[in-house]
């Protein structure tokens, strides 16, 4: 989290640290004081009051607010005064985020606390020591060994579990190695280290539990592992969950792990006097009106004048796929000197760690372009623009994605892509959802049809230079028209009004995919270029060689001369060959009446099987009495 300069909330009452009561410790004030945190923002003077005084919380404030450190300090505030030192392999905290960047990131600003306390200071470096190797080791010999401290003086621990970083076993190693009593992750690593017997979690040392970014955590579906985790955990314990908008699912959990929590909710004042308004005054939340063949356009134009230059923008697609295929294209629009980096929740986590990292420490000016996964949570720095080409499918996430701008007082602007037609009832849609929009009047962005057709052969001439940017294009467009259909506001977003042709334009499509979505438009009106398919290379040589080789095996079958026959013989089937297939139709039917009437009759009660025998002796017993009744001379014995 970035440092708050000041406060975070305009015309909010906001306290010094030094004047907080109940007082905090001298490290941490001077620690606040080391990193600017000068004043303490609504959410925190509120919050960490509550946690001191065994309260649970459910804390909902605008993003850029502060909530990180409302429970950072509470947590290593009641881990370090517990009477008693925590045992080993004890846990005395845990933090749960949806995404392995939120956590790393409120791993990052805990470590930047603990700096100011020596013996957890003191306590981190000897571990990061006994975990280097042996190349680290040597210079982390030539350090000053720095102060001892008494075995039982109380420090904090913490370690980041992040599923698919690293494997549980290697985690449950370091766990056990280095007992950490802070533990921050995602809910699938964390569930499998407390599910371990050599991980403890009990009454006497455990004292608190947050949930950051709770209904994302909800969204994604992680409720059942929440649910196994909070099963694990102590019912007598301090619990708080936070985010930016608390909706009904976060509910059940409210009832499920809190007890009698208090609800804080912190508003912003707008301009308007409205005192519901759910972003930082200080963020600036704009549309613009451009058929989807002109968006990428806006973006060349928005990139270039918005004033002064933005030093990191973010720009949100709807699919991973989509990320892939224009994360080609859109470096040729961009100014020489910014960098483009693409992230999405597909990306191994090595890759959405260095790529993340990439962006917010370049340099020079830098566009992620990237999916939801970076919408909620992340505190990046300086980050002054926030486009978002496509409208999120979840309503709830728009204001999560205008958020990572203006944050911690810091002037924002968020721009928002619709299309004509139906789309601008968005517009009525987020005012009724307290989240007003403007529209984009402050820059003059030049848009036309012409200049948008030149920016598509442009494009479309990238593509011609390699097949698998245009199989990443096909893809591509496919997923973005499923997560179309698919938006929780489909009265606005509605699939039959979109503009195929333009669309294909859009995108810079050398093809229209065969779709379900579109099966009743008609491909004759949809204006493509022609291409030359047969001669249409992948750049990736050993890929090139298996298409060609493909392409000669499919030549070769259609070359190959058939006999002269008869074609209604070469359909008849022999009359012996049918009564076969027939009587296999008849096993295999008879098989399945069985297999069906085995598993009807293992699903049933006791009382049900006597039932059914009862009914079965009933219909035997009727058919016997007609067999004699009809006598033995309707009886066929056969011929004499």
């Amino acid at each position: 989290m970035a440092p708050d300069r000041g406060p975070a909330l305009p015309k909010a009452s906001s306290r010094a640290w030094d004047a907080f009561t109940p007082p905090l410790s001298q490290w941490i004030l001077d620690a606040t004081a080391a990193m600017n945190f000068s004043k303490m923002t609504p959410v925190q003077a509120s919050t960490i009051p509550l946690f001191m005084a065994h309260k649970d919380v459910v804390v909902e404030a605008v993003t850029g607010s502060g909530k990180t450190l409302a429970f950072l300090i509470p947590l290593v505030e009641r881990i370090l005064r517990q009477e008693e030192a925590p045992k080993k392999h004890h846990v005395g905290a845990i933090v749960i985020s949806p995404t392995r960047e939120l956590a790393t990131q409120i791993h990052n600003v805990l470590l930047s606390l603990l700096a100011f306390h020596p013996p957890s200071a003191s306590a981190l470096r000897a571990l990061k020591r006994s975990l280097a190797d042996a190349e680290d080791e040597e210079e982390a010999d030539e350090e000053e060994p720095g102060e001892v401290f008494p075995a039982n003086t109380p420090k904090l621990l913490p370690q980041l579990l992040l599923g698919g970083s690293n494997a549980a076993a290697q985690d449950l190693s370091r766990f056990l190695k280095t007992s950490p009593n802070v533990l921050i992750g995602t809910p699938g690593r964390l569930l499998e280290i407390l599910s371990s017997p050599y991980v403890h979690a009990p009454q006497s040392s455990f004292d608190l539990l947050v949930l950051d970014e709770a209904d994302r955590l909800l969204d994604l579906g992680f409720k059942d592992d929440l649910t196994k985790i909070l099963a694990l955990l102590p019912k007598q314990r301090r619990t708080g969950l936070f985010s930016a908008s608390v909706s009904e699912a976060v509910d059940q959990i409210i009832r499920v792990g809190l007890r009698n929590p208090v609800r804080i909710a912190v508003k912003v004042k707008g301009t308007n006097g409205v005192q519901d308004k759910k972003t930082p005054a200080s963020l600036k939340m704009t549309y613009l009106l451009t058929p989807a063949s002109q968006k990428l356009l806006a973006l060349k134009n928005l990139l270039q004048k918005v004033e002064p230059r933005p030093l990191r923008t973010i720009v949100y697609l709807s699919t991973c796929a989509a990320v892939d295929y224009f994360q080609h294209l859109l470096p040729s629009i961009l100014p020489t000197d910014m960098l483009l980096v693409p992230l999405h929740g597909k990306h191994p986590s090595n890759v959405r760690q260095k790529n993340f990292t990439k962006f917010v420490n370049s340099a020079s000016p830098a566009v992620l372009l990237t999916t939801d996964v970076a919408a909620r949570g992340l505190d990046v720095p300086s980050v002054d623009l926030v486009v978002q080409v496509d409208p999120p499918s979840d309503p709830k996430v728009f204001i999560h994605r205008c958020g990572r701008a203006g944050r911690a007082g810091r002037k924002g602007l968020s721009v928002v892509f619709l299309q004509l037609g139906c789309e601008e009832e968005y517009i009525s849609f987020l005012e009724v959802r307290k989240t007003p929009i403007e529209k984009l009047e402050s820059l003059q962005i030049d848009i036309d049809s012409k200049h948008a057709a030149a920016l598509t052969s442009q494009f479309r001439e990238a593509v011609l230079e390699d097949r698998a940017l245009y199989d990443k294009a096909q893809k591509a467009f496919v997923s973005w028209v499923r997560s179309y259909s698919k938006h929780q506001a489909s009265s606005i977003f509605r699939v039959s009004d979109l503009d195929w042709n333009d669309l294909v334009q859009g995108w810079a499509l050398l093809r229209f995919p065969k779709m379900p979505e579109a099966k009743k438009y008609d491909r004759k009106q949809i204006e493509v270029p022609k291409v030359d398919w047969d001669s249409f290379a992948y750049k990736d040589k050993q890929r090139e060689k298996q298409r060609k080789e493909a392409l000669t095996s499919n030549d070769r079958e259609e070359r190959k001369e058939k006999p002269h026959t008869d074609k209604k013989r070469d359909t008849t089937t022999a009359w012996s060959e049918k009564l076969e297939q027939k009587a296999n139709r008849e096993v295999k039917r008879t098989k399945r009446e069985a297999k069906r009437d085995f598993e009807r009759t293992t699903k049933m009660t006791d009382a049900e099987r006597a039932r059914r025998a009862e009914t079965q002796q009933m219909i035997e017993q009727i058919r016997q009495q007609q067999l004699q009744a009809a006598g033995k001379d309707d009886e066929f014995e056969g011929f004499d």
